[in-house]
């Protein structure tokens, strides 16, 4: 049992009270995973030649101001950075597959959670509550978010464990549920020369979408496309640069419910997770139909 939430907000206005709108709902989804979680929240995109590095850590006193001094010096590339404890976001103009070299020779325990000109990514152990205060959560200005709370079931508990994954540039997911052929779909996708990090089911089905939408699909031709390939219960809750998205199993038994007004676009597993947004009690309230795809644009 896992939860997930995301939240899309309509009105730049509205961009600054991302935190406070998303960390309850966070919270309140703690009950359904307590081991772990994670949030993905998309920015304004950066200028076309930037991206935006998502790092992490285990040691919470990590010296990220001596891995920027390095990464200026050995990526010979220009940077800025935000950090705060085990997480870091690095901007810079340097290639990906340059950073993601220099990472794994230079500072092997260091984790690239994400890339892109508009996603920053936060995942640990431990209780939503917690990963939220730690992380300052309540402060994030940002388009839209996407989060997840897991309870483990097939495999560790551990950061890399924890949701969303990611794949490409701008693009994450969140699943509950459990897919039944993930072994199957990574033969499939290494193949193809695609790298996996985990043993999770979950990073499976991250991958194959993106891989689909490398090779020319939108992400909903990408989505009908894995109704035939994946097998086994999800609820995924996707985004990218642009837009949040929905969809469930031909079985619907994992939970979600949707509720949208004039100012967002909220989704949680459960409605309790919703409560206390700001009129609430005015939004329209459904349940996700199976295999329909439900999108909305920023």
């Amino acid at each position: 049992m896992c939860g997930i939430v995301g939240l899309l907000l309509k009105k730049s206005e509205l961009h600054k009270s991302m935190g406070e709108m998303v960390t309850p709902m966070l919270d309140c989804m703690g009950s359904r995973g307590p081991d772990s979680a994670g949030l993905a929240v998309f920015h304004e995109r950066l200028p076309e030649a930037l991206r935006r590095f998502s790092l992490f850590d285990a040691d919470k006193k990590f010296d990220w101001a001596s891995l920027l001094e390095n990464f200026r010096l050995e990526v010979l590339a220009d940077a800025t950075m935000t950090a705060v404890q085990s997480h870091a976001a690095i901007v810079s103009m340097a290639r990906p597959d340059k950073v993601r070299d220099w990472l794994n020779e230079t500072h092997p325990s260091v984790k690239l959670l994400s890339v892109g000109r508009s996603i920053d990514l936060f995942k640990d152990e431990g209780h939503p509550r917690d990963i939220a205060a730690r992380y300052q959560f309540p402060k994030l200005n940002a388009t839209h978010a996407v989060g997840h709370t897991r309870m483990a079931t097939e495999s560790a508990v551990s950061p890399a464990h924890a949701h969303p994954f990611t794949a490409g540039e701008d693009f994450c997911l969140v699943h509950n549920g459990s897919l039944s052929n993930p072994y199957s779909i990574r033969r499939k996708l290494e193949r193809q020369g695609i790298h996996f990090e985990t043993d999770n089911d979950t990073e499976a089905g991250c991958r194959f979408i993106e891989w689909r939408m490398r090779s020319g699909d939108s992400l909903e031709q990408a989505i009908e496309k894995s109704f035939q390939e994946l097998d086994g219960f999800f609820t995924f809750l996707m985004a990218t640069a642009d837009k949040m998205l929905l969809v469930r199993d031909a079985f619907a038994c994992k939970p979600a419910v949707a509720a949208e007004t004039d100012d967002y676009v909220a989704v949680a597993s459960e409605f309790r997770s919703l409560a206390h947004l700001p009129n609430i009690q005015h939004a329209q309230v459904f349940e996700p139909m199976p295999e329909q795809i439900y999108s909305w644009n920023v």
